[in-house]
């Protein structure tokens, strides 16, 4: 009697968060095309649109247990290209082309650095304590190099003009995406959680003053949970050293 064979597994992908994922990747193409072409501000939009679209594809593939290693080693690759290398091109072509041979160095030393991050990042997974993150995260990094372009492309200041400033905030931004400065990574927030009614409320007037000036405002955001990073070490390694005094 003939042994039935087992039935063959289907091979694919999941579509949903793979669509946000090459959603994310677009939106790094085009900020590199946008900034080609002159459009600076379209291009540090995009960017901030592709931050967006990485947000939701890693959600939506935990709410819907559509996780896998493809779209991991996806979203990876998505990332270097909207975050590690569309921001460079972007801020090199605005600002750090007036400073020749050390604007481009500068932007190498971002891309690079965000390879770095990430590639930390994906072998950390196992052992990271998923309430912080290890160095800045490369779209964080990504929000204050295209801020600041979309900042000055909206308070009319040339990149010419502001090439030292450029050249000090890419630098700056790569070096703490490589630091063990440790960074809260608000994963432990329950989004399908009962909040009180003025947690509601402070979020409609957070979004009110973003939205008043979101140029100004998500510049200084960012700026901000990047100064959070060496702040928030210092509290943890305070704490750990009582908590040793204690056991002593």
């Amino acid at each position: 009697m003939a042994v039935p064979l087992p039935p063959k597994r289907r091979r694919g992908i999941y579509l949903l968060p793979n669509l946000f994922t090459t959603g994310c990747l677009f939106c790094g193409f085009y900020a590199v095309t946008a900034a080609m072409n002159g459009q600076f501000d379209k291009a540090a939009f995009s960017i901030f649109a592709a931050m967006v679209m990485d947000g939701l594809d890693g959600r939506v593939a935990r709410l819907t247990h559509t996780q896998t290693a493809f779209g991991a080693e996806y979203d990876s690759l998505s990332d270097m290209i909207s975050f590690g290398l569309a921001p460079a091109l972007v801020m090199y072509l605005w600002s750090l082309s007036f400073l020749a041979k050390l604007g481009w160095f500068a932007s190498f030393v971002y891309t690079a650095a965000t390879a770095l991050r990430l590639a930390r990042f994906n072998t950390q997974l196992s052992v990271e304590d998923k309430r912080y993150f290890q160095g800045l995260p490369s779209p964080s990094a990504a929000a204050i190099v295209a801020g600041m372009v979309w900042l000055g492309e909206s308070y009319g200041l040339e990149g010419n003009a502001m090439r030292y400033v450029a050249i000090v905030t890419t630098t700056l931004a790569a070096l703490l995406m490589v630091s063990n400065f440790r960074y809260y990574s608000f994963k432990s927030l329950n989004i399908r959680g009962k909040v009180p009614f003025v947690v509601i409320i402070a979020v409609m007037l957070a979004l009110a003053v973003i939205l008043t000036d979101p140029q100004l405002m998500l510049f200084l955001l960012f700026s901000a949970y990047a100064a959070s990073g060496p702040l928030l070490t210092l509290l943890l390694r305070r704490q750990k050293k009582a908590k040793r005094r204690k056991a002593g």
